[in-house]
């Protein structure tokens, strides 16, 4: 089955007349792991905003899990992402306010399907997903801005993939650590992926990551508006 299909995108910003983004074909099927590497201008973030529905295609057709995203209304697209989608943002965005549990937790709270996967209570699968990423028990009770770095990226780890999402999108997760640790990060969330079989789409400029994965694309290749950004 295909998780991502893209035919025929084009994307440009209202009032522009250059598009963005400007990809042929793309397809990633159900289980891969994919790294998605391009420089800066090469059109990585515009995709993103797509594939999470924050932004529509210019023209062209976007597929999610077989069923057709780039046409559903604003509203739905919202509840199809809390529904299926895992997304590691760059920054993280974790909430100060709310403790390490309940940031995890926000999917259940937006998405019964995401809830409804749960194997055991809400907090309890938190705290496994915590514990895999090899996140220390007496961190989970502390406030997040109490964290490192590393422990503020297991945090948002764990909250992409509680409920087991279909598909889990990662933007350059990993670029506040050492090589080390972006490996040994990679792996586990790896091994967490294997375990609900979700489709990894990682994105990094990184490309010596590029081996820990399936297969890669160089989107300044796929992106045909992007062509001679290096």
């Amino acid at each position: 089955m295909n998780v991502i299909e893209l035919t025929d995108i084009t994307f440009r910003w209202p009032k522009q007349t250059e598009n963005l983004l400007d990809i042929p074909s793309l397809t990633i099927k159900k289980g891969e792991k994919v790294f998605l590497k391009g420089p800066s201008g090469s059109g990585k973030s515009s995709l993103l905003s797509l594939l999470a529905g924050i932004s529509q295609p210019t023209t062209g057709e976007i597929s999610l899990l077989q069923q057709s995203f780039s046409q559903l209304k604003a509203t739905r697209r919202d509840q199809f992402r809390a529904n299926h989608i895992g997304y590691i943002f760059q920054m993280f965005n974790l909430l100060p306010y709310l403790s390490v549990i309940d940031n995890v937790l926000i999917p259940c709270r937006f998405s019964r399907q995401r809830k409804n996967r749960l194997s055991g209570t809400m907090d309890s699968e938190a705290k496994r997903l915590l514990s895999q990423l090899h996140l220390p028990q007496e961190c989970q009770e502390r406030p997040i801005n109490e964290l490192s770095i590393g422990q503020q990226q297991r945090v948002a780890a764990a909250r992409a993939l509680i409920g087991q999402p279909e598909l889990l999108i990662a933007d350059e997760p990993t670029s506040a650590l050492d090589h080390d640790n972006r490996e040994a990060f990679i792996q586990l969330l790896m091994a967490e992926c294997d375990k609900a079989d979700t489709t990894l789409l990682f994105v990094s400029h990184d490309e010596t990551l590029e081996s820990l994965f399936d297969r890669s694309i160089a989107l300044n290749d796929l992106n045909q508006a992007a062509k001679g950004v290096s």
